[in-house]
């Protein structure tokens, strides 16, 4: 079964105005008949605030943020996964949360491994979640989410891929720097070649911390079963990458090799 993947690889909006942004790049997707709309890592908070700032704008998931998400999916009929800063004690969770074209909530993730650098510690305003996501039966395949930093951590695609996974999402606000980008494609690339299945990367693409001499790396992309290369962003620029995913692809490659029969 084949359908049409869009990975919004946006900015924060100047203005603030999250929801109006969402509603937006939404409608171009309907447009080009998208299935499946992916919003990047830190959407409804940029990332940058201080951890008291971030904490007074947590919401839990039945706030004005995620109802709002949720009614934008009804209003333009498609399955929608899109990121929250999660109200919780004793700070918030880094949150991605899969909703149906009815605006039902299908799936909720946080995020296991937080990204605690030479220059930055996620820990320091983020919980960490504690279970990987159950990949959720959509009408096209099942869906797995991961969320940026995640996408070092090769065991849970694999437990995604060992519990039916069709599709493995990474939203990202992955960080720019020397051989970040190529570390990122490889990454990908190196997930759907182990598990044999579609694994899409979205990235933000403004700048990150501040303004610091840093930035999103954007480049989104998204690999097939055998680790082609299936569509890639232009760069650093806002962009609706949209592709079709074959899910008759996966058999194909899992009959010619079937890694996970010899998972042991």
């Amino acid at each position: 079964m084949a359908f049409t993947l869009g990975l919004a690889q946006c900015r924060h909006p100047e203005d603030g105005d999250v929801l109006r942004m969402a509603d937006a790049w939404m409608a171009r997707a309907a447009a080009r008949g998208v299935d499946l709309l992916v919003f990047p890592e830190s959407l409804m908070t940029p990332f940058d605030a201080s951890a008291e700032e971030f904490a007074r704008a947590a919401e839990p998931l039945d706030g004005p943020f995620c109802s709002g998400m949720d009614a934008l999916a009804a209003k333009h009929g498609m399955w929608v996964v899109y990121t929250a800063n999660e109200a919780a004690a004793p700070k918030p969770f880094n949150t991605a949360v899969v909703v149906d074209l009815s605006g039902a909530k299908r799936a909720v993730y946080r995020k296991v491994h937080l990204f605690d650098t030479d220059f930055v510690r996620e820990s320091g305003k983020i919980s960490a979640g504690d279970a990987y996501m159950v990949p959720v039966e959509a009408p096209f395949g099942r869906i797995g989410v991961g969320i940026c930093y995640d996408l070092r951590f090769p065991e849970q695609a694999r437990a995604a891929a060992m519990a039916g996974a069709d599709l493995m999402l990474y939203p990202a606000a992955w960080v720019d720097g020397p051989l970040k980008v190529e570390q990122w494609r490889t990454l990908l690339a190196a997930r759907a070649i182990e598990n044999e299945f579609f694994v899409a990367g979205l990235s933000r693409c403004d700048r990150a911390f501040g303004g610091a001499a840093r930035d999103y790396a954007g480049n989104s992309c998204v690999f097939g079963p055998l680790g082609t290369l299936v569509a890639e962003a232009e760069g650093v620029e806002e962009e609706l990458l949209v592709c079709e995913i074959d899910a008759d692809e996966i058999a194909r490659a899992r009959a010619a090799m079937p890694v996970l029969d010899h998972v042991v």
